[in-house]
């Protein structure tokens, strides 16, 4: 599909310019950077999807949430409302978007907000909730409406932005050298045994991007999760066949660990944030069926079963074991180390720095 790529190329230099001049009236002041009195902390990608964010915004509730009150703020992409929309216990994939609802179900006790305009959606966090002290922002690296104190960068181990184009010859949503706004780098989705050799492979490429701090992680997998109610708790012992159902940008490293539970992998694979429908369901069923053999079961993301809750949906999956693998963050050798210091230090600094505002 070279010829292709050719023929976008046009494109691709008139969508460079475009965010070209949107970023040097960014940095002239031009437009507005609004900094907030509270801690922001953004997780974003060059990339349009598929660089692990929400594990690794996971993460940081993980690492932070007994220390502060958290807000976690999104856009709730492909969600069906507009505006300013807080998780509730009654929330659906419509109202907030999958990731959103995830990490709402996952952390109920802390606020989960989704609006377009990021810092609209601060001030009125701040505004109806002034005992939230800290903000993640989810895919906001390109949000430059707001000035987070700390702007965390991912990029995916497979499919990593120095390699990439810019959209639509590539999936790059700005020039790679715009990496260098970042305060830190995290390589994620590498493989389980990850060698010193390609550790340095990254790092000489990264170089010329003045990052201040790179880490490496990986996706850590958890046990199996039952999603329907009619799914036995544990998966047989022995499986022959996994169809793994997925709309996630990025599964090969979920198809790579899936490989070491099964003798064959049956991939049903969709856009990420693919909406399921009956007619996707069907389909799966229907391979599921006529595959002979008891030892089989369908496994799909925690992102994907979000999409799954709608009644029609499950009636589809009604006998079927269907199980969703959670997965955590897991940085490599020292990295954990060195990235929750990093954390905490920017932490410390930013309310020293608040108290020192306040006495003058």
């Amino acid at each position: 599909m070279e010829w292709l790529r050719i023929l976008l190329l046009p494109l691709a230099l008139l969508y460079g310019a475009v965010i070209w001049l949107r970023n040097l009236l960014f940095d002239m002041g031009i437009l507005p950077s609004k900094s907030f009195p509270i801690p922001v902390i953004s997780v974003g990608n060059l990339s349009a999807g598929g660089a692990g964010k929400t594990p690794h915004v996971e993460y940081l509730v993980c690492l932070l949430k007994d220390r502060y009150r958290i807000a976690v703020l999104s856009r709730g992409y492909k969600r069906k409302t507009k505006g300013f929309v807080l998780a509730g216990p009654d929330s659906t994939v419509n109202d907030i978007g999958d990731e959103p609802l995830q990490i709402h179900k996952k952390f109920p006790d802390i606020l989960v907000a989704v609006q377009e305009k990021r810092r609209k959606g601060i001030e009125r966090i701040m505004r109806e909730h002034p005992d939230v002290n800290l903000i993640i922002l989810d895919d906001a690296f390109q949000h430059r409406y707001v000035n987070p104190g700390l702007n965390l960068l991912l990029t995916g181990y497979y499919n990593p932005f120095f390699r990439n184009f810019l959209l639509p010859v590539g999936n790059l949503r700005e020039a790679k050298h715009r990496a260098k706004r970042a305060d830190a780098l995290i390589v994620t989705k590498t493989p389980q045994v990850f060698s010193p050799l390609d550790r340095r492979f990254f790092v000489q490429k990264l170089v010329r991007y003045k990052l201040k701090n790179i880490y490496f992680s990986k996706l850590g997998y958890q046990q199996f999760i039952p999603v329907t109610s009619d799914t036995p708790e544990c998966p047989p012992r022995n499986i022959k066949t996994i169809f793994l159902l997925t709309g996630i940008a990025n599964p090969e490293s979920l198809q790579e660990r899936l490989k070491t539970r099964c003798k064959d992998l049956v991939i049903h694979r969709y856009p990420d944030h693919h909406q399921f429908s009956e007619k996707d369901l069907k389909k799966l069923r229907k391979a599921f069926s006529e595959t002979i053999g008891q030892s089989k079961i369908v496994v799909t993301t925690e992102k994907d079963a979000m999409r799954m809750e709608s009644d029609q949906l499950r009636k589809q999956l009604e006998g079927i074991p269907i199980y969703c693998l959670p997965v955590r963050v897991v940085f490599h050798n020292e990295d954990k180390q060195k990235f929750d210091r990093m954390v905490f230090r920017f932490l410390e600094n930013f309310t020293g720095a608040q108290k020192e505002k306040e006495k003058t």
